[in-house]
């Protein structure tokens, strides 16, 4: 079964919210944050340390 990864990471994101409830400015800051580094100059360094 092949599931998107977009689909994936919105049922983890979903779970975690319901089963951890972090503080709403969290989640703000880290979906900021992931969007702000991947259209940034370290984008290339972070690709090879995820590759």
């Amino acid at each position: 079964m092949d599931v998107p990864l977009w689909l994936a990471l919105l049922a983890v994101g979903y779970l975690g919210v319901k089963l951890i409830r972090p503080p709403a400015w969290l989640i703000a800051v880290l979906l900021l944050g992931g969007f702000l580094l991947a259209d940034s100059v370290l984008a290339p360094a972070i690709n090879t340390f995820v590759k």
